[in-house]
């Protein structure tokens, strides 16, 4: 009896837990990752930014990273409240994973190709840095976007409402529903991604180190007003590109130790799906899950500050800019005569 009673009072306690983080972390979460991803886009809108291809690729994850907020921190504290229809309703359910997984795939990935982007730029082969355009990183982001929806399409049929055995009320209704959603959101949406930041990560130190080490003979100019320019332009350029490279390099570390807490619970979640769990240990994977979600929320959330503290003065700058033209646009409309 004394048993059933502490597992009872423990599981009471560790829902409470669960209900809190739903509610109140994902306020923070909601607040600082919406307004970040505003600034983020009118910073890397400026004309010193969106000629370069990863800054355009940053402007495109930091729109998918605002969708994800939406569609994933709004909803989990509307839960926290009791106050989700997409825990109710099939269609709101479907409609809401399928935007949230999209979004969060098209964010992740997006940083990858802007990884991929810098070792391109970074490379002392001339072919690999003509790569490196505007065109080609839009290219990326519709290709992008494309595979993302068709990989997620599945879930207007996989997913429905008021499910009672499961970890949430809005999930997969049969087990290979389920399991398709956890190893895809584990290997498509984190690992993968990961795995291959990391490698063209260490690719682009390995660049940037060859680039320092090899000497390259000053191109001779028979035009003084051109060389003038050169001169002028390419240090502004080579800041610029510094700086992103810094930006992207901190944002990818967080992101990868922020995001695989929830990508190994799915995995390990896969191991242990067969078996049977005590109320106990049901609600103790609740609490992680909740809590790992959040954790991947928070790479959403993020970047603006992480561009803030690392991208020095060119992203700084871009943000005044920016702030600046609004700030006048609105004087001049309260101005204006009516």
């Amino acid at each position: 009896m004394s048993s059933n009673s502490s597992d009872a009072v423990l599981i009471a306690t560790l829902a409470a837990i669960s209900t809190q983080i739903n509610r109140y972390m994902t306020i923070i979460i909601f607040l600082f990752g919406t307004i970040g991803n505003f600034l983020n886009c009118l910073a890397l809108s400026q004309r010193t930014l969106r000629s370069n291809p990863c800054a355009l690729l940053f402007l495109a994850s930091s729109i998918a990273s605002l969708i994800t907020l939406i569609s994933g921190v709004g909803v989990r504290f509307l839960s926290g409240w009791s106050a989700d229809l997409t825990e109710t309703i099939d269609f709101l359910c479907q409609i809401r994973f399928f935007v949230l997984s999209t979004s969060r795939t098209i964010a992740f990935w997006l940083i990858t190709l802007a990884m991929v982007d810098r070792w391109l730029s970074s490379s002392i082969d001339v072919h690999r840095r003509q790569m490196s355009t505007l065109k080609n990183a839009q290219r990326g982001i519709v290709f992008i976007i494309i595979l993302s929806s068709l990989a997620h399409a599945h879930y207007f049929y996989c997913f429905e409402a008021n499910r009672q055995s499961t970890s949430q009320k809005c999930y997969g209704k049969t087990v290979l529903c389920r399991f398709v959603y956890d190893l895809e959101f584990a290997l498509v949406t984190v690992l993968i991604p990961s795995f291959l930041m990391i490698i063209f990560g260490l690719l682009t130190v390995f660049n940037v180190h060859q680039s320092a080490m090899r000497r390259v003979r000053p191109i001779v100019t028979i035009q003084v007003m051109q060389r003038g320019v050169v001169n002028r332009k390419s240090p502004r350029i080579k800041k610029i590109e510094h700086q992103l490279r810094v930006m992207l390099c901190v944002q990818t570390t967080f992101v990868i130790l922020f995001s695989l807490p929830q990508a190994i619970f799915s995995l390990y979640t896969l191991i242990g799906q067969g078996g049977t769990k005590s109320p106990v240990t049901n609600i103790i994977s609740v609490l992680l899950l909740n809590l790992f979600v959040q954790f991947t929320y928070i790479t959403n959330g993020m970047p603006f500050y992480v561009y803030t503290l690392s991208g020095g003065t060119v992203f700084r700058k871009a943000l005044f800019d920016g702030l600046r033209d609004v700030f006048r646009k609105m004087t001049c409309r309260c101005s204006s005569p009516a």
